[in-house]
């Protein structure tokens, strides 16, 4: 079917972005459209590339409080199909490039002030914690890397913006074909048809092959002589290292130019455009932003392109085949929202959804274990087998794992009653070094 519809042999591709990578450089990309990012460039734009915003709000809701779960049709592709793209060569500029050009389009660095009255921030930045770097929808003011259409959008909700220097880009509709070709495929077939499966991930796959880092391991058997002389000059680059009886097998970053003498290809370069992968995350925030800090309803819980309120969306918003309309999945009579990826659901039917990341779904979880970790510092233990491979023994083991389940400040700032009883969050407010104001 594939070579059929696009004249793309599958056997030389080995992963589905390739594929649709393929499919869509072979039939639908105009030459010297998209520019192939790469160095300090890259590095800038990657900054503002934070993927979706997942966030908890509310953790429960009351007796008798219906919960409507709603997802986005095709989100990704939606974004896509009607939005222009960062096309061309960019253009670096110093200061405010708005005075000049009102309508410059491309990423910006910026100084930010978000509006402190805001319930549910909308825009996104990686901040410091004691566990690391964290993604987290802030208040206060901090300075960022953004595209220019989710810093215009942010503006309508208040924020304010200084913008210092940035790249601007040309702009256009790319993908608008590809989109409507497979979304085509996948209407023509229903759900449980494995073509209609096939077209939705050729629809999603293709974004994030655009935003792939552009620092690809390779690997080396040598001898002990040989990897003593690589290991000192090319400690920093080294990834990983197993030994194989008397060889060493080495992982390595493959674009350090010193690597000549040991590999042929170590100047390969990626067909990567990350500008094009932040573009199309950022306008799908700026399409779920319309669902936060919304009168008409409570947010309980929002994932990438899912929102989980408290009334029916009006029928605008609603259908089941059109790109970019919201489809009511779910109405539930409880649902408990713990973290992110960590919430509990029952629906009107009788059905019962839970999820936790990291938590293998064979792992039962009930009710009342959700309503156990709304209390401060209650955890529960739960044990799972995982697979754990020993390449250097060539074989896996099945091992038991016990893994602790209890809610955590992630993304936002919890809020206990009297009782400890988790009510409700709040945004964290960070300081211009992006660390989380105590």
């Amino acid at each position: 079917m594939i070579f059929n519809l696009f004249h793309i042999s599958i056997h030389k591709y080995p992963t589905l972005s390739s594929l649709a990578f393929a499919i869509f450089r072979t039939n639908f990309l105009i030459e010297n459209t998209i520019p192939q990012i790469s160095g300090q460039i890259a590095k800038d734009i990657r900054q503002g590339y934070t993927g979706g915003a997942v966030d908890m709000y509310i953790p429960e809701n009351l007796d008798g409080k219906k919960v409507f779960c709603y997802d986005v049709n095709s989100l990704y592709p939606t974004m896509m199909k009607d939005y222009a793209m960062p096309i061309g060569k960019p253009t670096l500029f110093e200061g405010n490039i708005r005075a000049i050009d009102p309508n410059a389009f491309g990423f910006f660095y910026c100084k930010i002030i978000a509006p402190d009255n805001l319930k549910h921030p909308i825009l996104q930045t990686h901040v410091k914690t004691d566990e690391g770097i964290r993604t987290i929808a802030p208040l206060g003011q901090w300075e960022d890397m953004i595209f220019s259409a989710e810093m215009d959008n942010a503006a309508k909700f208040g924020y304010k913006f200084e913008i210092l220097w940035g790249y601007t880009f040309k702009k256009d509709y790319i993908f608008k074909n590809y989109v409507n070709i497979l979304y085509g495929l996948r209407i023509l077939h229903p759900k449980p048809d494995p073509l209609n499966y096939i077209a939705k991930l050729l629809l999603n796959s293709l974004y994030g092959r655009f935003g792939m880092e552009d620092s690809f391991g390779d690997f080396l058997v040598l001898d002990s002589k040989s990897y003593n002389k690589f290991e000192k000059d090319q400690n920093n680059n080294l990834l990983n290292v197993v030994p194989l009886g008397d060889k060493i097998l080495i992982k390595h970053r493959s674009l350090d130019k010193d690597v000549n003498t040991f590999l042929d290809n170590a100047s390969e370069t990626h067909n990567i455009s990350i500008g094009i992968a932040a573009a199309i995350t950022a306008y799908a925030r700026i399409h779920m932003s319309q669902f936060k800090n919304n009168p008409n309803f409570n947010l309980y819980y929002s994932d990438t392109d899912s929102i989980y309120i408290d009334r029916p969306l009006p029928d605008e918003f609603i259908s089941n085949t059109i790109l970019g309309k919201m489809k009511l999945e779910y109405v539930c009579n409880k649902a408990i929202f713990l973290s992110p990826k960590v919430y509990y659901l029952e629906t009107e039917d009788g059905k019962v959804i839970y999820k936790v990341k990291g938590l293998k779904h064979e792992v039962e979880l009930t009710l009342d274990d959700f309503k156990s970790l709304l209390y401060k510092d209650t955890f529960i233990k739960k044990v799972q087998n995982i697979w754990r491979k020993y390449l250097s023994e060539g074989h896996i083991e099945i091992l038991e794992q016990l893994y602790t389940l209890k809610v955590t400040e992630n993304k936002r700032k919890l809020i206990y009653d009297e009782n400890n009883k988790l009510i409700n969050s709040v945004p964290f407010k960070i300081n211009l070094d992006k660390e989380i104001i105590k």
